[in-house]
């Protein structure tokens, strides 16, 4: 029998400004200098800044225009993500030599679950230094973790000590962390739930816990309950080697807004297409097709309809995305537009997990 869910010992890996740090690694010319990915266009959003463009703002998700208003001296690289995937699998080459249980989340993090580790270590702390220096030696980037006994904690853990640091919270220290903890720093917690909590007067993860299940489900929803056990250091999430896909999607932003629908359903067309492609090379079908629009003010909408069947033909996706268009008239002119598939036939397959004695 496995011992309880808090005596598992996992890390979470987290590289420092990974893309913007590879294109200083690949072009030395760049090292010490503000730097974005992407962005570079009047339209262009930033995927990914360096560290030394971050201290004037400059962030992901973005726009170009901005990130150079901020930061006049910023200099725009275009991405290339076929290299990001290149040094990515090396990296992850590294973890399944700790561990066969490796969540990744996106190219440049991932959960591991080292309570039963190859290395037979019993240290995770340890283990997590051994990883990030290994990294740093064969790779040349540097990454941070996060050490504890589940992966919301060591989520958070992981960006204390960033670039290029660590941070274990001990099972016992769990709770008292997460109490004095602010509650923006709360993984999960987006700048318009923090501002709701701010106005409910939880600021700190001990103003959380001082709250009912009743008073955070009545202002939350569904999430009261989730936030009312994390603070309690209660995530019973387990690393999951194999990650399911719960959507698949493509879109387009434009570089010039789209007023008409006829515009919009050629462009829509080929975008239907981009996504029957996706799904066929993973063989992945769905029900809940999704249209995505962005406004020329920022604003965003989505339509749905569920079909009775699988689907994943361009034509049948494009018919369906077609009578979603003209639901309702357009309020503005469009900036983006985007399909995506959910209600999948993938099946979520569990991971056993073994446990073994907790040592830190």
């Amino acid at each position: 029998m496995s011992e309880p869910l808090s005596h598992r010992k996992i890390i979470h890996i987290d590289m420092d400004a990974f893309y913007a740090s590879v294109e200083q690694m690949d072009n030395p010319e760049l090292k010490g200098k503000p730097i974005a990915v992407g962005g570079a266009e009047n339209r262009g959003v930033v995927s990914a800044a360096s560290y030394e463009a971050r201290k004037f703002g400059v962030r992901s998700a973005i726009s170009g225009f901005l990130a150079k208003k901020n930061c006049p001296d910023l200099i725009f690289v275009r991405p290339r993500f076929d290299r990001y995937k290149e040094i990515s699998k090396k990296i992850h080459k590294i973890f399944h030599e700790y561990t066969d249980l490796v969540e990744p989340l996106s190219l440049d993090e991932a959960y591991l679950d080292v309570t039963n580790n190859k290395k037979g270590i019993p240290s995770a702390t340890l283990l997590a230094q051994e990883i990030r220096e290994r990294i740093f030696n064969e790779v040349g980037l540097t990454a941070s973790a996060g050490i504890s006994v589940n992966k919301f904690v060591a989520k958070i853990a992981s960006d204390y000590n960033k670039p290029n640091g660590q941070k274990t919270v001990n099972p016992d220290e769990v709770v008292s962390f997460l109490e004095q903890l602010p509650i923006q720093k709360f993984y999960g917690v987006g700048k318009v739930t923090a501002e709701k909590m701010f106005q409910l007067g939880i600021f700190t993860g001990l103003d959380l816990k001082s709250k009912t299940p009743e008073f955070l489900e009545k202002h939350f929803g569904k999430a009261g309950g989730f936030y009312y056990n994390v603070v309690r250091g209660i995530h019973n999430s387990e690393v999951k080697s194999h990650r399911i896909a719960k959507s698949v999607a493509a879109e387009h932003t434009f570089d010039i807004n789209l007023s008409s629908e006829v515009f919009m359903l050629e462009k829509l067309e080929k975008i239907a297409q981009e996504l029957e492609r996706r799904l066929k090379k993973h063989q992945i079908s769905g029900k809940t097709i999704t249209l995505k629009i962005k406004y020329s003010d920022f604003t965003q909408q989505t339509r749905s309809k569920t079909m009775p069947y699988f689907i994943s033909d361009k034509a049948l996706i494009f018919e369906t995305v077609k009578e979603l268009l003209y639901q309702e008239k357009m309020k503005d002119s469009v900036r983006l537009l985007g399909i995506s598939l959910s209600n999948l036939n993938t099946e979520i397959k569990k991971t056993i997990v073994v446990q073994l004695k907790f040592d830190f």
